[in-house]
């Protein structure tokens, strides 16, 4: 499986971003997905997953009501929609599938990662 993030970008407080998540791969099929993040200095944090069908979600508390994840699997595609960005949302954002989201906000419990794509909120 291989991981392809992009959206990222320079905006400022209160602005809005979307990120994408592309998944390839021979054998792909619909997984569980999350969306990380990390700060420089920091360690990488949960942000949110979303199940193989879309029909669960979960979010960090500091994300909720401003992030939606979504997915569209005819594109095999995930995407996380920022809204109301803080100068702490500063953060390379990272993609990755999920062996299981009984432990979803556990970096552990997820095995392929994208590259990552840097976001910038200016204040």
């Amino acid at each position: 499986v291989q991981l392809q993030a992009s959206g990222g970008g320079k905006v400022q407080a209160g602005g809005s971003l979307r990120l994408s998540c592309a998944a390839s791969g021979r054998t792909f099929s619909p997984h569980d997905m999350g969306w990380f993040r990390q700060a420089p200095g920091k360690e990488r944090e949960f942000v949110a997953a979303i199940s193989w069908s879309g029909g669960s979600t979960y979010y960090a508390d500091s994300v909720k009501g401003r992030f939606t994840i979504s997915r569209d699997n005819a594109k095999n595609t995930v995407y996380l929609q920022m809204n109301s960005l803080k100068f702490e949302d500063t953060a390379v954002y990272y993609c990755a599938v999920a062996t299981s989201l009984a432990y979803y906000s556990d970096y552990g419990k997820y095995n392929y990662w994208g590259q990552g794509t840097l976001v910038t909120v200016s204040s």
